[in-house]
């Protein structure tokens, strides 16, 4: 048994993992997880097994926080994506760029990464959320007025996300692609993937885009978004009924 990585490609974390490992040549066995599909878990069920799939107590067992991205490593496991994607750069020894040994480079990475989770990560998620999620949970649309809310905090963030990490430089903390610009790239396209277009005003922050696809390649960018970039397939995603009947009063709830 070699190294397993469980991923959902719907997911921000599970799409940075999976870039990160193909982008290295990290060999791996991608174990395809549906988060909203067949059970809480999100696995789909044995009558409907394809290869790479698994079922729910396998990840149960591995993983107590019940949720992707998930590693297995002959009998190690981990969880949450910073920890996944550092133990991978330091097993396989991937290029210095991605987490530099420089001291303060490598800080700089790390204050964008703590800087990510309430700002970037907190709001780009939110359109998915609007636009496409809680209609499929509730079976109601919700009012243009909730979508501009979500894009007024995620504007904050992206003038943030310019002015103080990438001013004028190519990426985010330097001269090369690092985790930082992955984990942000991840999150944006989100909101594209939903008809949000959140960098066409924005000629500064879509040519740091279009570096970053190309530092990844545009291959291995496209297998990663694939879902996420095809809007009719998203409206169709397949949600448990058992979650959707758990969820659908709650998410009402919240929105009024």
């Amino acid at each position: 048994m070699g190294l397993e990585l469980y991923l959902d490609l719907l997911s921000q974390p599970c799409r940075a993992i999976y870039i990160f490992a193909k982008k290295n040549n990290i060999p791996f066995e991608f174990k395809d997880v549906e988060v909203f599909r067949d059970s809480i878990l999100g696995m789909k069920a044995p009558s409907e097994t394809s290869p790479g799939s698994v079922q729910p107590e396998q990840l149960r067992k591995m993983n107590v926080v019940k949720k992707v991205p998930v590693l297995r490593d002959e009998a190690f496991s981990l969880s949450e994506c910073i920890a996944i994607l550092l133990y991978l750069s330091r097993k396989y020894n991937t290029p210095d760029h991605w987490y530099p040994s420089d001291i303060q480079k490598r800080a700089k990475v790390d204050e964008y990464l703590s800087w990510h989770q309430t700002n970037i990560r907190s709001n780009a998620p939110k359109t998915m959320w609007i636009k496409v999620l809680i209609p499929l949970f509730t079976g109601q649309p919700l009012p243009s007025e909730k979508l501009q809310e979500v894009m007024e905090g995620l504007e904050t963030s992206l003038k943030q996300l310019e002015d103080i990490f990438l001013q004028d430089k190519p990426f985010l903390v330097g001269n090369e692609i690092s985790l930082a610009d992955l984990m942000a790239i991840v999150e944006l396209m989100q909101p594209v993937g939903v008809g949000c277009n959140i960098f066409e005003d924005r000629p500064k922050l879509a040519a740091w885009r279009r570096r970053v696809e190309e530092a990844i390649g545009k291959e291995i960018f496209l297998q990663a978004h694939k879902l996420i970039l095809n809007i009719q397939e998203l409206s169709k995603i397949q949600i448990n009924p058992q979650l959707k009947e758990q969820l659908g009063p709650v998410l009402l709830k919240m929105l009024k």
